[in-house]
């Protein structure tokens, strides 16, 4: 095994001059390759500088052992869910993959998965049976939504390899063919019409309340941009460029936009009712400096569930202005990857198809219907 290990080592993995660190030829990652207690373990150091990758090796190797240690020497069937379940958080608490939004969600699904099974924390991994997990599936699925649902088993299903991994049982029962997940179906979208939404800001303004102009401002703010709510209270006059007609999104300080590296921006056009609605917030308060936050409130759902029920529209929230944004850029003909791209997503575009694609080809069948050749025939007919 050893000597099948060192072959697979000087082919795709190539060693280094540090010891128990290699490197992947192909993605130029580096690895640690270790052996604790008879087992060789690979260990991803998630960078491509070999200087940074020495200096996190010890750290990992020191992880992974304590690890073992936690897991009872790796073969303990003994093991219950909730030291399983720890090793778990840990690791994603360790990941720089995840942000801290994530992992506090991680926490929260295994929460709701714990409550859902009382005692299953004393449990051992072992004593959790196939039936068990059945039972739990369809009881939790019925109660929770599909996305809520999914994550939560997938979650499951990574403290169960762990378990495995440690030698506590030998097959994964959340993984079993009565565990499938469940279709994510895309709500059905009802949003206002350009008169109604004109009213619904209206309301928000004529609110009455301190904070009634600044909250139908974030509201305008965010349909006119496509911005999430956290993205939004971070844009800077200084974000917003008037000659290039461009706003610059760069997220929270700390964490960066969502599904990308801190440090990395995205630009949305300024479109007409954007640089308006700008144009005059700027006018009203041009003391502030090129720092302030162009928003002066960071949420506005209260002002907004008033005025929807003043003006006789379905409730929407902020992220359904972000809908808002995108179902008009389709309606005004703008192609789903270039709307994909303003909104901030890096799949070329999939997801907005899944989301608006019925938008499109609905608007696509409403525009074909003002295709015709009969006034083409009628003038042919004139002329001859």
């Amino acid at each position: 095994m050893k000597a099948k290990n060192d072959a697979k080592a000087e082919g795709l993995w190539q060693k280094t001059k540090y010891a128990n660190l290699v490197r992947n030829a192909s993605s130029g990652k580096n690895f640690a390759r270790f052996r604790h207690n008879g087992k060789l373990i690979w260990r991803g150091l998630d960078t491509d500088v070999l200087s940074v990758a020495a200096q996190r090796l010890p750290d990992k190797i020191k992880d992974v052992k304590d690890e073992q240690a936690l897991l009872g020497s790796g073969s303990d069937p003994r093991i219950t869910f909730e030291a399983v379940a720890k090793i778990y958080l840990e690791r994603v608490q360790a990941s720089p993959d995840f942000k801290p939004k994530t992992k506090a969600y991680h926490e929260q699904r295994l929460d709701a998965f714990s409550k859902s099974r009382p005692g299953v924390k004393a449990t051992t991994v072992k004593g959790i049976t196939k039936g068990e997990c059945i039972e739990w599936r369809n009881r939790f699925a019925a109660k929770y939504s599909p996305t809520s649902f999914n994550h939560t088993l997938g979650i499951v299903r990574s403290i169960f390899e762990i378990g495995i991994e440690a030698g506590a049982r030998r097959d994964n029962p959340a993984k079993a063919k009565e565990m499938k997940r469940l279709s994510e179906t895309s709500k059905r979208l009802r949003l206002p019409e350009p008169e109604q939404f004109e009213a619904f800001v209206k309301e928000i303004e004529n609110g009455g309340g301190g904070f009634s102009k600044s909250c139908a401002d974030l509201a305008q703010f965010l349909a006119y941009g496509g911005f999430r709510i956290t993205e939004a209270k971070h844009i800077t006059w200084a974000d917003c460029d008037f000659v290039r007609g461009k706003i610059v999104v760069n997220g929270e300080p700390e964490t960066g936009l969502k599904g990308r590296h801190a440090g990395e921006s995205r630009e949305v056009p300024m479109i007409t009712d954007m640089r308006q609605l700008l144009e005059r917030m700027r006018a009203a308060r041009p003391e502030e400096p090129t720092t302030a936050a162009v928003t002066r409130v960071h949420e506005c759902q209260k002002a907004m569930d008033r005025a929807a029920t003043k003006v006789g529209m379905t409730r929407i929230t902020h992220h359904d202005l972000r809908h808002l944004f995108a179902t008009r850029c389709i309606e005004a003909g703008v192609d789903i990857p270039t709307v994909s791209r303003w909104l901030g997503h890096r799949d070329g575009g999939a997801l907005a198809m899944r989301v608006y694609g019925q938008l499109r080809d609905q608007h696509s069948s409403e525009m074909a219907q003002k295709v015709t050749f009969k006034k083409v025939a009628e003038k042919e007919a004139k002329v001859a």
